[in-house]
């Protein structure tokens, strides 16, 4: 039965009462008695080590959906060293999420931890929502289990304040134009980066990749696991390649979907911006293509010059606090899903015909308290796993970019900050371990928020692994996402009986879509 919305408040106050952000200091906690008395251990030369705790599951907090019945979620909180070379210093709770696996006893695999990506994104209630688009094989086998990486949700949310005035509605104009917009986007990234080091002060060094995944060994020890399983979308396989790295033989079946290549997030965000502009270049011309239903253009550049003019229209005049930054975080967020383009089609001939940009707006604002701590937590993360570019190389990228084209989407660009970042990473993330076993690698041969070279660059590190491209598909998210059944059966059949493919698997996507629907007149 589902837990009432009063009882996952009390257990909320008890069993995740440190994920406010406040640091700890480290200790047995009342939620979370440790398994051994609560004495440290210390080996010569080495670090002292806490005793690993036992999680203790209980109610979720409301955030979380409840599972279709019979089956049941429950979250508990794992208290971590704030820097893990010191783990008798400061902590912080990380939120944990499980539904139980369904199969009989011989049909169990262990656990298998998820992450829906970001860096920024919760996984607390990913362990419903993803779970109940595997496999049902894979039900059967794993616990899944969810998780707020540290910064993130309940596990000690970031909080930037007002993040050099991102927030503010509507937005200054994302792309630069001139030596004195070129001035004003530098002062921004610098008051974002000084916002930062206020509001995360001694977290700002830790928010990394390499903490969260000796976090998560640090849930596999709690959990009485020897290996586990994971499952990362787009961010989530940057932390998968990050934990193959510094755990090479607690690595179970892992599969990273959407990956994230093995470069500085600077590079990546770069390559991104980049294919960003060829993806809204294939949706110019299936717009002309079905230019009866959407009356945006018959070919790709009348289709470009109707987007070109709602985004000027809203620079010059937004609509309601609805101006160009806002358009951009739209475009943005359409690009990545192909079952998001005729909402964005139909959106900017809603606008062009009666002003109106209701079909443009996200159903969630973006200075909500989830999407103030989901900006704040990409930065630091980004900003904590490696080294800056200069503020020389960020005009010139742009430039170059303005050069390519002059209405570049530049949302993505989050790691730009990093140039004026108050903590400053000496080397990158290690990503990929040659004692790893052989991972799965999953991508679609056109997507724009994870490019497929990021895939092919990252098994390179991961030797014996095997890759799954979705052709013909132009979307971000693959396995139990797409619906096909030759990625879905193969990533299956991995997870649950360890068969790793011979070779690389090439399985066909359907293509772009037909457009849905048309809307009510406006």
């Amino acid at each position: 039965m589902p837990a009432s919305p009063a009882l996952r408040r009390t257990a909320l106050l008890c069993a995740l009462a440190a994920t406010t952000g406040a640091l700890l200091p480290a200790g047995p906690a009342a939620a979370i008695p440790p398994t051994t008395p609560p004495t440290v251990r210390a080996t010569a030369g080495a670090e002292p080590q806490l005793p690993t705790p036992a999680v203790h599951f209980g109610p979720c907090p409301d955030s979380v959906p409840d599972p279709e019945g019979p089956d049941r979620v429950e979250c508990a909180g794992l208290r971590v060293p704030l820097d893990h070379t010191r783990p008798a210093g400061p902590s912080l709770e990380m939120a944990v999420s499980r539904v139980r696996a369904t199969g009989i006893p011989a049909e169990r695999r262990g656990v298998l931890l998820v992450n829906p990506g970001g860096p920024g994104g919760s996984g607390l209630p990913y362990a419903v929502t993803k779970r109940a688009k595997l496999p049902e094989s894979v039900r059967r086998a794993y616990d899944v289990i969810g998780f707020d990486p540290r910064g993130t949700g309940r596990s000690a949310p970031a909080d930037c304040g007002a993040m050099g005035g991102l927030f503010a509605s509507p937005g200054a104009d994302p792309v630069p134009v001139g030596p004195a917009a070129e001035r004003g986007y530098l002062r921004g990234l610098r008051a974002t980066a000084a916002d930062c080091a206020t509001g995360l002060g001694a977290r700002l060094p830790h928010l990394s990749t390499a903490e969260t995944a000796r976090d998560m060994d640090a849930l596999r020890a709690a959990l009485g696991e020897r290996r586990i399983g994971f499952l990362g979308v787009s961010y989530g396989s940057y932390l998968g390649a990050a934990y193959a790295a510094h755990f090479p033989h607690r690595v179970g079946q892992m599969v990273l979907d959407s990956v994230v290549g093995p470069w500085s997030w600077y590079g990546f965000d770069l390559r991104q911006s980049r294919e960003l502009l060829r993806q809204r270049a294939d949706f110019f011309d299936w717009a002309a293509r079905h230019a009866e239903r959407f009356g945006l253009g018959t070919d790709a550049a009348a289709v470009r010059r109707s987007y070109a003019k709602v985004r000027a229209a809203l620079a010059a005049r937004p609509e309601n606090a609805f101006g160009a930054a806002e358009f951009d975080r739209a475009v943005y967020r359409a690009l990545g899903r192909t079952e998001r383009w005729t909402p964005l089609a139909d959106g900017l001939r809603a606008y062009l015909r009666a002003g109106s940009t209701a079909g443009l707006r996200p159903e969630e604002p973006f200075d909500s308290p989830e999407s103030r701590t989901y900006e704040a937590a990409n930065r630091a993360v980004k900003c904590a796993d490696g080294p800056a570019p200069g503020t020389g190389r960020l005009l010139a990228d742009l430039r170059a970019l303005r050069e390519r084209d002059p209405l570049p989407v530049l949302t993505g660009m989050e790691a730009s900050v990093c140039a004026y970042w108050h903590h400053r990473p000496a080397r990158g993330t290690p990503l990929g371990s040659r004692q790893a076993p052989p991972v799965l690698l999953v991508a679609a041969a056109h997507d724009p928020v994870t490019p497929i070279e990021g895939a092919r660059a990252l098994r390179k590190r991961l030797p014996g692994s095997r890759l799954v491209t979705l052709h013909e598909d132009y979307s971000h998210g693959v396995f139990a996402s797409r619906g096909n059944s030759c990625v879905d059966g193969t990533t299956a059949a991995f997870l649950v009986d360890g068969t790793v493919p011979a070779g690389d698997v090439d399985c066909r996507g359907t293509g772009l879509p037909e457009p849905g629907a048309a809307p009510g007149r406006e």
